[in-house]
């Protein structure tokens, strides 16, 4: 079943930073903006993660914190941290347990060819652990910011 707005999120646990587990539930108490990506180290998801890492401190003023999910595992992750010095915490969903939670899970064209894989995706859950806002097939030019200002009006 697919969470919906107004909805409680799963409690899935995943690997983490360092390979610890982290569940949403750990976050109860401040917003958190979730977003999916597809694969760490390509084009799209380097500039995403780096929008994220550049307006850090903007989210964390209003109280949120940045959870970046992806399909690849921790080790891949923990890479992609280093190489972009990314402030936030990018769990592994190599199940993609989480991506079918908030049906991001999906089948993909290109070149011709059919996969499955993460739609880019991004979720705010209030500090209750309920879904407040979700946008798909997010183009990432500008997207961090609608994010940020979505937070900024809630927060006033």
């Amino acid at each position: 079943m697919t969470v919906e707005i107004g909805q409680q999120v799963s409690d899935r646990k995943l690997k983490g930073n360092g390979g610890k587990e982290v569940s949403l539930t750990d976050y109860r108490g401040k917003y958190v903006v979730l977003y999916f990506y597809p694969k760490d180290m390509t084009p799209g998801c380097t500039t995403e993660a780096c929008d994220f890492r550049d307006n850090h401190e903007s989210f964390k003023e209003l109280d949120a914190v940045i959870l970046g999910v992806s399909p690849d595992p921790i080790a891949r992750h923990e890479k992609f941290i280093d190489k972009h010095e990314l402030p936030f915490e990018l769990l592994a969903d190599e199940e993609h347990e989480l991506a079918e939670d908030f049906d991001v899970w999906k089948l993909k064209k290109n070149f011709g060819k059919e996969y499955m894989g993460i739609e880019r995706s991004t979720f705010v859950i209030d500090k209750e652990g309920k879904l407040m806002k979700e946008w798909r097939k997010v183009k990432v030019k500008g997207h961090v910011e609608q994010a940020l200002e979505f937070l900024r009006e809630e927060t006033k």
